[in-house]
């Protein structure tokens, strides 16, 4: 595997890529508390590049399906080129409606991106590698997150803003020049832009049939929970002890942590089988939900975010393996797509309901709720996996 150009290129464009990203989150914060006084008005500029992202999905999978993923791609990365620019324009004119439209046009170009990526991988490597693969793509993930938002407040503290955006470019410019070295047999499209049926829709059947698949995409919900509500249960944990270095720690620890569990899933995949090894995860998970009724204690919060990162470096890559082998590939493009919708939306809801919740019963009471969902969602499926014979492997 690691001798095949494609995934070399796949790796260090899921890096460029992230620090890219996260320059432009940096910046968007920078720009909102300059030009936008009221917190919900930055709430909603924020929705309104993820509701069009949303929007935007099903055309998407479509359009993955029925054309060559690698000029999906690249068109993806021409339209976050593009998006820069509206944010050079906001920039000058300290404009909010351009940067709307930077991000509108931002989460279209995702909405492209992020499924045909994923489509992309099974096409590369054989079905042994997958598992390796993804595990990598995540960790390069992680670390271009960690990488590219401590470069971008190094770079806000001694140049101005514009500078963020400029790096954005020259990273999304780089994108599009390595996805054009990608060499992929696609083959035929067996005709599918010309079948009037192959829409959108087809997507929820698919699923159905395939038991493994459904289980797989609720039991995601588990690890989202935990994610969702990640930045606000961090920042009462650090608020409860009085201790701003605590966040760091946690966060430091959880990256660590992921990336471990990243390295270790090839390992632990080949002595575990997968079906036994997704609901283990499923059920650590939520007992790292329900330790958060501990979190007065630093000790047992920096093992419930360590023992997390492991956890979701093993599940995440596992899930994505799961999906890419157990779906047709004629439906990857539309699944994906679909899969990022319901996680943007699972996502806003999860981060709505986690400060109600945080103001209504206080840190326990969120830990107990999420921890209870979690494990009564694990053990309803694994007593629906037994009642069908839901062969659980890939």
């Amino acid at each position: 595997m690691w001798r095949n150009r494609n995934v070399w290129i796949l790796l260090i464009g899921e890096f460029v890529v992230g620090l890219g990203l996260w320059a432009g989150i940096i910046g968007n914060l920078a720009f909102m508390q300059e030009v936008v006084p009221s917190d919900f008005h930055k709430s909603l500029i924020i929705a309104s590049g993820v509701l069009a992202g949303f929007l935007v999905g099903p055309l998407a999978g479509r359009m993955i399906d029925q054309s060559k993923k690698k000029t999906v791609v690249q068109w993806a990365s021409i339209g976050r080129i593009v998006s820069i620019l509206f944010m050079f324009i906001a920039l000058y004119t300290s404009s909010v409606f351009w940067m709307v439209l930077f991000l509108i046009t931002l989460q279209i170009a995702a909405a492209f991106y992020m499924p045909a990526l994923q489509a992309i991988v099974p096409l590369i490597v054989k079905d042994k590698d997958l598992m390796t693969l993804n595990a990598w793509q995540m960790n390069a993930r992680t670390i271009s997150r960690i990488v590219g938002t401590a470069v971008a407040g190094l770079m806000l503290s001694y140049f101005e803003l514009k500078w963020l955006y400029i790096t954005s470019l020259i990273v999304y410019l780089m994108m599009f020049v390595l996805t054009s070295l990608l060499h992929i047999e696609e083959g035929q499209q067996s005709s599918m832009a010309n079948k009037e049926k192959s829409n959108f829709k087809e997507v929820l059947p698919m699923v159905k049939a395939h038991p493994m698949v459904l289980m797989t995409l609720v039991l995601i919900l588990i690890p989202t929970l935990f994610l969702g509500s990640f930045n606000l249960v961090i920042m009462k944990i650090s608020e409860m002890h009085h201790s701003a270095a605590l966040s760091g720690m946690i966060y430091t620890v959880e990256g660590i942590g992921f990336m471990l569990g990243a390295a270790s899933l090839k390992w632990i995949s080949e002595r575990v089988q997968i079906g036994k090894l997704l609901f283990t995860l499923a059920f650590v998970i939520g007992a790292m939900e329900l330790l958060l009724l501990l979190a007065d204690r630093q000790l047992f919060a920096l093992i419930a975010f360590g023992v997390f990162g492991f956890s979701v470096g093993c599940f995440f890559p596992m899930t994505m393996v799961i999906f890419q082998k157990q779906v047709p590939k004629e439906f990857h493009g539309r699944f994906f797509s679909f899969r990022n919708m319901i996680d943007s939306v699972i996502f806003q809801i999860v981060i709505v309901s986690t400060g109600m919740l945080l103001d209504l019963i206080g840190l326990n009471g969120v830990g107990l709720v999420f921890g209870m969902i979690s494990i009564g969602l694990t053990i309803t499926f694994l007593v629906y996996a037994k009642q069908k014979n839901v062969v659980m492997d890939v």
